[in-house]
Order: structure tokens, then C-alpha cells, then sequence
């Protein structure tokens, strides 16, 4: 990426994170608490892949994939850069690792 890109991808990061707080790019990237899948799909989504290599990557059907990316595009946290068959979304920047979903069980392996 050239510089012109990276100032414009802090930009849209910027906004973005105004716009959609942490919290709630995570409640619509993944609705339920296992949605791991659905953050690594998202965190992929940098401009640098194609759904297909995401999917591979992330272990996801590519159908069931493209579904999400969807209604990540209807909801605005997802873009797509190059209309076609090498189109690569991008999103508007990953969430904290910290805010991430749990799953609910057994704490310490108890």
C-alpha cells in the first residue's frame, strides 16, 4: 500500500470507529458468542484477499461466507474493493481481541 492508501485507510478507520464503536462492530460482525469464525473471516477482510482465500484460511464454506459478507455490506462495516471475481472486501478496521465473543463454559478447566 502507498502512503496516499495508508492516510486514507486511518481516515475511514477514524470515522468508522466513531460511527461503529467496538462494541457494536462485534454485535454485527458476530450476533452469537461463537462467532470466531466470523472475526477471523472479518479480520481478513483487508483488501488483500479474496473471499476465497478467506474461507479457505478461516476454515468457513464459501457460500456460507459470501452470505455474511453480504449482510456485512448491507450493514456498512464491509466494502468491496474491484467489482468481479478478484473482488476483495475490506472493512473498516478490526476489532480489539479483547472485546472479542467467549464461549461460555467452565473457567480454569474446572
Amino acid at each position: 500500500m502507498g502512503l496516499q492508501e495508508d492516510y486514507l485507510q486511518a481516515i475511514l478507520s477514524t470515522v468508522a470507529r466513531q460511527t461503529f464503536p467496538a462494541e457494536r462492530l462485534i454485535e454485527l460482525v458476530a450476533p452469537t458468542s461463537r462467532g470466531g469464525k466470523q472475526i477471523a473471516a472479518y479480520n481478513l477482510c483487508d483488501g488483500a484477499h479474496t473471499q476465497s482465500q478467506i474461507a479457505s484460511a478461516v476454515g468457513m464454506d464459501r457460500s456460507d461466507l459470501s452470505k455474511t459478507i453480504a449482510r456485512w455490506i448491507e450493514f456498512g462495516i464491509i466494502f468491496r474493493l474491484n467489482n468481479g471475481t478478484d473482488a476483495k472486501p475490506l472493512h473498516l478496521y478490526p476489532p480489539p481481541q479483547v472485546l472479542a465473543p467467549r464461549k461460555k463454559g467452565k473457567r480454569d478447566g474446572k
